[in-house]
């Protein structure tokens, strides 16, 4: 059995958590330009040093939070047992996005605020496409281990088309005045299903 995540790891993915998620509440409640390390420290509870050590700029703060999601859905895929992959990822998708819980729907909420702060200032939107890349990049090698014999071409389209459906969903869900008009997790899914329609050999 593979060994878990040691105590010091774990105390600094839950640092990294609450640094990102101090700095996404006052980047969603302020202008960009309003918004220092220095209140983003004493918001998470943390020294400014603390802060330095993970990230360089107050924008790169708010990458766990935003990565956080991309990782449950794409483990909830390495985990099927599926054969129908496309299949695999529109369950995980939807499984995984799901608003089961008050604090669910508290942190979808607080992404919601977060991703309109990133419409308004360019750091924080290439933070965003950065953590799209890398997650698309990471959802690419998923799909081309389970399905080693499948055209690399077609490995690529559908990581994109399930990390595109589901970025554009949440970018359109923010941009709404009214967000309750949009369900972005049966967007999503529908989206998914869209896109890669039609892809074959997956």
């Amino acid at each position: 059995m593979a060994a878990g995540p040691s105590l010091t790891e774990r105390r600094k993915q839950a640092t990294l958590l609450e640094i990102a998620e101090a700095a996404a509440e006052l980047f969603a409640a302020r202008e960009t330009k309003d918004v220092t390390v220095e209140a983003i420290a004493g918001a998470a509870g943390v020294s400014i040093r603390t802060f330095y050590r993970y990230f360089q700029t107050k924008e790169e703060a708010v990458t766990p939070l935003l990565a956080i999601g991309a990782r449950g859905w794409q483990t909830a895929i390495a985990e099927s047992s599926a054969a129908d992959l496309r299949g695999a990822i529109g369950e995980a998708i939807t499984a995984t996005l799901n608003l089961d819980s008050d604090e669910d729907r508290q942190a979808l909420e607080r992404t919601r605020g977060l991703l309109r702060a990133t419409m308004q200032d360019q750091r924080l939107a290439a933070v965003w496409r950065r953590v799209n890349g890398e997650s698309e990049e990471r959802l690419r090698d998923l799909i081309a281990a389970r399905k080693p014999d499948a055209d690399p071409f077609a490995v690529r389209l559908l990581a994109a088309a399930a990390t595109d459906a589901i970025r554009v969903t949440f970018e359109h869900w923010a941009a709404v005045d009214d967000a309750s008009v949009v369900d972005p997790v049966t967007r999503a899914a529908t989206a998914f299903d869209q896109l890669s329609a039609g892809i074959d050999g997956l």
